[in-house]
């Protein structure tokens, strides 16, 4: 179940919302009455509730916005119990001080907001023993190891515990804690109106996450990297897995450089089968997990972790084959990659997977980098030309690659080649996909060159995962769309 937080000033605004939220499907609400900015009148929020709700008042210290006194809080935590609210959320450190009475339930809750104590896991036994129906328990996040900790608190709990992490690091603990027998989680009521760092909105986790259709059963899978928190790969993953009736949850996960070992032996722990890998882990994870085919040994970086029929972790680059596919998309019918002339720009790990793809399919490469020493060394590695950044317009091709992130949202006004060193029928390829259409796409277009986008790699490397996690092909066409539909929302609210 997902839990709404309502937080206006207004008690008639506050009302409207619940409504709202009741007629979009929402189960329970909670009731953030610190935010109003009149002395509440709980009885009148409660009265012709349309769900059940919790009513919350936090102080300042635990995140909240109540203005008056300490007596005056807990007067109005009464009244709401006398009152007849369905759950009253009580901190661990007055829950001792209003006792029990009527069929209120109590929510004994403990928030840090500077981090994950060490002794969480006794912080959560001393209020077992304050008379809780429920426990929640939120801590914000640094690491996975983090959201783990808090996690494990949560599954075979003698008391019904909510716990996740807050933060981004702590994002994808909000939802996994379904899987783990949490009763429910908390959902903003908007995008716009996070109450918590890392809350997400109702919409999120239901249309995303499909929150309410988690089980023990459900199969966990996520995204990793670092930065993370724009990835529009949960939406594309999520989206499939509902589509094929597929009992599984994809969620992004946020692992810093010098957390991946460790990150990735919590995910271990609680159960992962699938990860997509990205930014800066890609070659990190094949030095961790090096089961792989030899042609993602001689690219030297994975983009996909799955367990194979062993358990073990297999890793692979769908990248390689799903780059090739989209190139051939310029071909004209009978037309091959053998013997055209292909300028490649960039050296990262994308051009690695896609500058072998060229070169075993046949194309002369040449490699342009704005930083000389890579292109020069991915070049010997390749055993084709680079030339100097400063020298890549006078180069002939009949394929362009960007590899880059010029043109990346949000500098969409710029373009790694100008618009005079294209020509017509050239065949250009942008690996970016957000937005779509970038600046070289644009011009490309204009030019009356053959242009394939960085949309048509990014649907084919996530169905490739998308098979390998759940042994079921993916919809191009669907995939494309949704991609779609998620740039132009994450446009609009950014």
């Amino acid at each position: 179940m997902i839990c709404v937080a309502i937080a206006r000033t207004r008690h008639r605004m506050m009302i409207a919302e619940h409504q709202a939220l009741a007629e979009r499907g929402a189960q329970l609400v909670e009731l953030r009455i610190d935010w109003l900015s009149r002395e509440p009148d709980v009885t009148r929020l409660l009265k012709d509730r349309p769900t059940p709700v919790i009513v919350t008042c936090r102080r300042p210290e635990d995140g909240g916005k109540w203005r008056g006194t300490e007596d005056e809080r807990r007067r109005v935590l009464r009244t709401a119990i006398i009152a007849g609210a369905d759950y009253v959320d009580l901190e661990d450190n007055i829950a001792k001080s209003i006792p029990r009475y009527g069929k209120t339930k109590r929510i004994v809750s403990h928030h840090d907001f500077s981090g994950t104590p060490d002794h969480v896991e006794e912080i959560w036994a001393e209020m077992v023993e304050m008379d809780p129906d429920i426990i929640k328990l939120v801590t914000l996040a640094s690491s996975p190891s983090d959201c783990a900790r808090v996690l494990k608190l949560v599954e075979g709990a003698k008391v019904p515990t909510v716990a996740f992490c807050m933060g981004e690091f702590g994002l994808w603990s909000r939802v996994v804690c379904a899987k783990l027998g949490a009763p429910f989680s908390y959902a903003a009521f908007s995008p716009d109106r996070e109450l918590a760092p890392g809350l997400l909105s109702f919409q999120q986790m239901k249309d995303t996450y499909h929150y309410d259709a988690i089980n023990s059963e459900t199969k966990l899978f996520g995204v990793i990297g670092d930065p993370i928190g724009h990835s529009l790969s949960p939406l594309l993953h999520n989206r499939m897995m509902q589509k094929i009736g597929f009992n599984g949850v994809y969620v992004p996960i946020r692992v810093a450089r010098d957390q991946l070992t460790r990150g990735l032996n919590e995910l271990d722990s609680l159960g992962f089968l699938g990860l997509s890998v990205t930014i800066p882990h890609k070659e990190a994870v094949l030095a961790k997990y090096p089961r792989c085919e030899e042609f993602v040994r001689q690219i030297g970086a994975a983009n996909t972790m799955a367990r194979d029929a062993d358990g073990e972790w297999q890793t692979s680059n769908t990248d390689y084959t799903a780059a090739l596919d989209s190139v051939k998309l310029g071909l004209r019918p009978g037309e091959t990659l053998e013997g055209k002339r292909v300028l490649m720009l960039g050296a990262g790990g994308v051009a690695r997977a896609i500058g072998m793809g060229i070169v075993r399919a046949g194309g002369v490469l040449v490699i342009s980098s704005r930083t000389s020493t890579r292109a020069k060394s991915l070049a010997e590695e390749l055993s084709c030309r680079h030339v100097t950044w400063e020298n890549r317009g006078s180069e002939y091709a009949d394929i362009l690659i960007n590899c880059t992130p010029v043109g990346m949202s949000p500098n969409m006004d710029e373009s790694p080649f100008e618009d005079h060193w294209l020509r017509e029928e050239m065949i250009i390829f942008d690996t970016i996909y957000n937005p779509e259409n970038t600046l070289l796409i644009k011009r490309a277009f204009a030019r009356g060159c053959r242009v394939v986008t960085g949309v048509e790699m990014f649907i084919r490397q996530a169905a490739a995962q998308f098979e390998r996690f759940t042994g079921q092909a993916a919809s191009l066409d669907e995939l494309r769309e949704t991609l779609r539909r998620g740039i132009s929302a994450a446009r609009e609210n950014p």
